[in-house]
């Protein structure tokens, strides 16, 4: 799990900065948000390679000088090539798959929210839990720990860097029991 994202909404100040803004003496805030991503480039990079090789060998089958003689054989070959070229662009034309759970964490709803894309990429809660909800939060180098209230893991959030680290448990703190 490796990659994280930071967005920031309409208006929100930097992050780590609390200001008075221009809206009502409101403080400005930013969400946090994580993407849980396991090797999604690399497993991407190896179906193509796989779906190249596929349609090469397909057009290899029929490059063989030795494999032409035999008629009885022409129509397993065919089959065999017909097979590999389909799929070989099935592999090729697989995209980055767009349902990958992401985790938000709301300061102004003072919310944790997990949200996947469906089908027509619309963001789609699937599980919310407001911080008094949450047990705890534990925190170790390379990512953040969150706890039901009975104790249970709720689950473990990859972070990658020490500033989005420090800015959520800055946003935690106070909010949610920070476990040691």
């Amino acid at each position: 799990m490796a990659m994280t994202d930071q967005f920031q909404g309409y208006g929100a100040a930097m992050p780590g900065r609390v200001g008075l803004g221009g809206r009502g003496g409101l403080p400005e805030t930013v969400s946090l948000s994580l993407r849980l991503d396991a090797s999604w480039t690399l497993g991407l990079v190896l179906k193509r390679f796989i779906g190249a090789a596929m349609m090469l060998s397909a057009v290899g089958l029929w490059l063989m000088p030795e494999a032409g003689e035999r008629y009885d054989l022409t129509l397993v070959r065919l089959g065999i090539s017909v097979s590999l070229v389909l799929i070989g662009l099935a592999l090729l034309s697989v995209r980055e798959a767009a349902s990958r759970p992401e985790a938000c964490f709301d300061p102004i709803r003072k919310e944790l929210r997990l949200l996947r894309c469906d089908a027509y990429r619309r963001p789609r809660t699937i599980l919310r839990r407001s911080y008094d909800r949450l047990g705890g939060a534990r925190f170790t180098a390379a990512t953040v720990q969150i706890y039901e209230a009975d104790g249970s893991l709720l689950m473990e959030l990859p972070i990658c860097s020490t500033a989005l680290r420090s800015q959520l448990r800055d946003q935690l703190s106070g909010l949610v029991h920070i476990l040691s």
